[in-house]
């Protein structure tokens, strides 16, 4: 019986759990736009490096768009999203300490 209830409680949570990483990547990629707009107010970056990242940020909502349309994520565009919203933040990061005076 303990078995029984562990495997429905997994299943439970497998089924829950999906939606939900969709969710996660909207929210860690609106989080990064609102880092990027400011860092580029507060004069961390320049004005060409915001527009990069911002257009940078438009790609991966059209990624997220793209990929959550028939709300099945695969895991090769989980990895894809993902690595995506690595590389925007690296290049935030590099960005924001490349010791330029603006």
């Amino acid at each position: 019986m303990r078995h029984f209830y562990f495997i429905l409680i997994f299943l439970l949570g497998l089924s829950i759990s999906s939606p939900a990483k969709a969710q996660n990547f909207q929210a860690k990629q609106r989080a990064q736009e609102r880092t990027i707009r400011a860092a580029y107010k507060s004069g961390k970056i320049t004005e060409r490096e915001y527009y990069k990242l911002m257009d940078e940020q438009e790609k991966i909502k059209e990624a997220i768009q793209k990929y959550d349309s028939d709300e099945y994520w695969t895991p090769h565009e989980k990895n894809v999203v993902h690595d995506k919203l690595v590389r925007a933040e690296k290049r935030l990061s590099r960005y924001k300490t490349n010791s330029e005076v603006y």
